[in-house]
């Protein structure tokens, strides 16, 4: 971390996956930070791995939550909303329910829960791997991205395909906005929830770190 010579980065960003159960979202984390796959088992509160980046010539770290999407673990994923500079909204393109369930669930969480208003929002279909049980089209993805201002892209966490090109986008335009920017030098922070002190109760799962 932060040392005599100064920090090892430039910044610190916070990511927050969020989706219904089942939608790949610790897969596509997975694929990510060690470039492995695995078809991984229900994420029981939240989960969050560490990522070292240089993207436009700046040394970032990334902390990468992944968070549960079952509904009886609402109230707990809701504190890691705050400070986060950036938001991944996954749903399955094999699952209709999970793609309506963003409108009508998740981005009502980011509107409450969000400390930062210009918190860049990231809209990823993933399994597009599975393309003969495609139920939500390209099209409909695109314009459910316009509508709420959200980046697009479709990926598959199984094959790679347009894994890495969804975090840079993102960590880019986060980059190209002013106002995300504070507060994010490297310096030593809590990186579990750097803007509170760490309740071990609050956050099973936290202790499942992968650096």
């Amino acid at each position: 971390m932060a040392g005599n010579s100064g920090p090892e980065f430039d910044h610190i960003f916070k990511l927050l996956l969020i989706g219904d159960s089942g939608v790949g979202k610790s897969s596509l984390l997975l694929r990510f930070t060690s470039d492995t796959f695995d078809d991984l088992s229900p994420t029981i509160g939240v989960d969050f791995k560490l990522k070292l980046v240089t993207l436009s010539g700046r040394r970032l770290k990334l902390t990468i939550w992944d968070t549960a999407g079952q509904e009886r673990f609402r109230t707990l994923t809701s504190s890691y909303y705050r400070g986060a500079q950036g938001v991944i909204l996954v749903y399955d393109v094999t699952r209709r329910d999970t793609f309506t369930d963003l409108s009508e669930v998740w981005l009502k969480e980011v509107e409450l829960y969000s400390t930062n208003p210009d918190c860049i929002k990231m809209l990823v279909g993933n399994k597009v791997d599975k393309d003969a049980e495609r139920v939500v089209s390209k099209q409909e993805g695109i314009a459910f991205a316009r509508q709420y201002g959200c980046l697009f892209l479709e990926c598959s966490a199984k094959t790679r395909a347009n894994v890495q090109l969804c975090f840079e986008e993102l960590v880019q335009k986060i980059l190209d906005t002013p106002s995300l920017l504070a507060d994010t030098k490297g310096v030593k922070k809590n990186l579990l929830r750097p803007e509170e002190p760490y309740n071990p109760q609050a956050a099973p799962g936290a202790g499942n770190c992968t650096c």
